[in-house]
């Protein structure tokens, strides 16, 4: 009765365990086996797991959502194993200081975290993908969330055959077996299991090598083969820009990126196998305005801050995010210039002052901050810390910090310890200040920023929109002179929209149309919406601009401003699809569809190609962009509905919560009620519960 009322407790006090496990075994080795099903949307597993008992134990558990186990047969540690709805309990009179392995089979179906089986029940592209950060990987892999436990990972992936496999490490073997392949990647220096990625599809490659010798491989798939030079531009000048400013050597074998549909961030710094959003993909012009620069950068620098160096806690997140964020504004500083650099930390701390004026400000080492903290607030903290040590003693103090703590679990006083050691300074104010204090530091942050002329001259002219525009008009004439930069002229740009224009206000438009910049030019198509006929064809040559966004922002304003010539307009765009999201294409069908002059005769194909984006084969990005139109249209059929309610089930968080507010609205019309109603014997039980709890509303 005593040992099974404690087996009992045991598996009830599952919280105060999982907090000191650590403390009791060191989980060192797995070596596993994985066979990915899609058809069934599920895994199985053949695992060993080497591991390390600290202090005796009759129990040990790994972190594993509603999985099914059995020991094997040739399992060296004869354990007995209970798997409940998240761990499998590892029950054995376990001694203290001995080393153990252990060898188990197991089943997973439908893995709705971490690991996603993307369009094999569709037309679209077949792909698998993990995305594990927080703790969601040990819902398809036995695993450990707790980060602190850093595991050698040996992971033999077999898939579908004429699949490819990427994934964490270095690629050991890969052959054909029984109709499938089969991918072996082993990591030689441990990681936290957050960190296993894998993405599974028909890939191409182009390879790379850093100045060091490090392998890049770029990987992307057929359909965007166009799009990979713009997309991956500068990867090699990133990556060696940051081991030279990081100051110690990218830590692991090789480095890859691959692109998934429905990636539910932009990026995830998986180690040694960054996965990012396929919307990032750009051509040449969408370079201009979405590239993937940022990401790229904040995705690499974490291959250090958060791979070979991980938080203890979340309270110590600032390490991964507010350093990351920070090297990447380096990389953009490297390559964009100076005045850019100045210009993101500016925005940055616009948003953080607003955020704090309104009593919101959070601490750094709040372990329930939200992203503006952590990355935003983050990097400017950084940047700080750089300012007040010197640029030398913080290159110093990162190298240590880096090298003490390597492949290591580190506390944000381990890296305060470490850069005050290396230049021999003080940081208790600083840590008050930056770390501690819920407030943002707005003047401290305003002083750094005026170290900028640049950023000097764009606040006076910010300072010019109280002026009315008799008062400012020469200065705004002065912003737009040649040579300018494009901030300070895109500001003049947006304070005259603010009034009704004038002759003068004519005049200055048209100094800016001239100037050819493609950013100042866009800001007339942000900001002038009611055209004024003097500027008719100087604002139409907006739309031959190598720019999407201002291309779809000329031909909405000019279709709306000028009916007479909408065909016009049209055929100007009629082959143009724009970014990943498709937006001048579905913008160009929408508004085709609501002009009667237009192509009479296809409108129902227009209709047809609008309706097809909104499916699952397409991504998010682009379903979400054609339901919105079409909820402008107010034109939705079966087909339509049926995609909406699979989008309301979406693992995409912000695309499943816009299809809900979307079938919400639609609801509050009974003409579209009444099909969804007719809709409901063909919906999954979720979809149905959806509906009807809407349907209560």
């Amino acid at each position: 009765m005593r040992k099974g009322f404690l087996l009992l407790f045991l598996l009830l006090a599952t919280p105060f365990i999982s907090a000191q496990q650590t403390e009791i075994v060191d989980f060192e080795n797995l070596k596993a086996y994985l066979s990915f099903h899609p058809k069934s949307n599920s895994v199985e597993g053949e695992i060993s797991y080497t591991f390390k008992i600290k202090a005796k134990t009759d129990s040990i558990f790994l972190d594993a959502k509603n999985m099914k186990v059995e020991l094997s047969s040739n399992s060296p540690t004869k354990a007995k194993l209970k798997a409940t709805s998240d761990k499998i309990w590892i029950l054995h009179q376990f001694k203290s200081g001995k080393t153990y392995t252990l060898n188990f089979s197991y089943q997973v179906e439908d893995p709705n975290h971490a690991l996603y089986f993307v369009g094999w029940d569709n037309e679209g592209t077949n792909q698998i993908w993990s995305q594990g950060q927080g703790k969601e990987n040990s819902y398809w892999l036995p695993s450990i969330d707790d980060a602190n436990d850093k595991i050698l990972f040996d992971l033999t992936y077999q898939v579908p055959a004429n699949y490819q496999v990427i994934a964490n490490g270095e690629l050991i073997d890969h052959h054909s077996k029984d109709n499938a392949e089969v991918w072996r990647y082993k990591m030689r220096e441990p990681i936290s299991s957050y960190l296993i990625g894998v993405a599974v599809g028909q890939y191409k490659r182009r390879d790379l090598q850093s100045t060091s010798g490090v392998p890049i491989e770029l990987y992307f798939e057929e359909k965007d083969s166009l799009r990979v030079e713009p997309t991956y531009r500068y990867s090699q000048r990133i990556f060696d820009f940051l081991e030279e400013e990081i100051g110690v050597a990218y830590p692991w074998k090789n480095y890859k990126q691959t692109p998934v549909r429905d990636f539910l961030y932009a990026g995830m710094e998986n180690t040694t196998a960054t996965i990012f959003a396929e919307s990032l993909m750009v051509d040449p012009i969408g370079f201009q305005d979405r590239n993937y620069i940022r990401v790229n950068a904040h995705e690499l620098a974490h291959q250090w801050f958060g791979n070979l160096i991980t938080e203890q806690s979340s309270a110590d997140h600032w390490l991964h995010e507010g350093i990351a964020t920070y090297y990447a504004l380096l990389v953009q500083q490297e390559i964009f210039g100076d005045d850019e650099f100045y210009y993101k930390l500016f925005q940055k701390a616009e948003q953080l002052k607003e955020q704090s004026d309104k009593g919101k400000g959070e601490a750094l080492i709040n372990p329930e901050a939200g992203s503006l903290t952590f990355y935003d607030k983050g990097a400017w903290a950084i940047h700080i810390l750089k300012e007040q040590i010197g640029e030398v003693n913080f290159r110093k103090g990162i190298k240590a910090f880096l090298e003490k703590y390597k492949f290591q679990n580190v506390t944000i006083q381990d890296f305060i310890s470490e850069i005050e050691k290396q230049s021999d300074t003080d940081l208790s104010s600083y840590t008050d200040k930056w770390l501690k204090q819920s407030a943002f530091p707005a003047e401290e942050a305003l002083a750094s920023l005026e170290k900028s002329k640049f950023i000097k001259k764009y606040m006076e002219t910010i300072a010019l929109r109280k002026n009315n525009f008799e008062h400012k008009k020469e200065l705004l004439g002065m912003a737009l002179d040649f040579p300018f930069q494009k901030h300070i002229a895109q500001e003049a740009v947006f304070q005259l929209a603010e009034e009704t224009p004038t002759a003068a206000h004519i005049k200055l438009y048209q100094k800016a149309f001239d100037s050819g910049d493609l950013y100042v030019r866009q800001a007339i198509a942000r900001s002038l919406t009611a055209i004024p006929t003097e500027l008719k064809s100087q604002y139409e040559s907006l739309l031959k601009d190598n720019s999407y966004l201002t291309q779809e922002l000329a031909l909405m304003n000019l279709w709306s401003n000028f009916p007479e010539d909408r065909p016009q307009y049209l055929e100007e765009l009629k082959s143009t699809q724009g970014f990943y999201d498709k937006n001048i294409r579905i913008l160009w069908l929408t508004l085709s569809l609501a002009t009667s002059a237009y192509l009479p005769e296809k409108k129902p194909a227009f209709y047809e190609e609008l309706s097809d984006y909104t499916a699952p084969s397409y991504d998010y990005s682009i379903r979400q962009n054609a339901f919105a139109h079409l909820y402008q249209l107010n034109v939705f059929n079966q087909e339509t509905y049926m995609n909406l309610m699979q989008a309301t089930t979406h693992p995409v968080w912000r695309f499943r919560n816009f299809a809900r507010e979307l079938l919400e609205e639609l609801l509050k019309d009974k003409s579209h009620e009444n099909q969804f109603r007719l809709l409901q014997p063909e919906l999954s039980e979720k979809q149905e519960k959806i509906l009807e709890k809407r349907f209560v509303k």
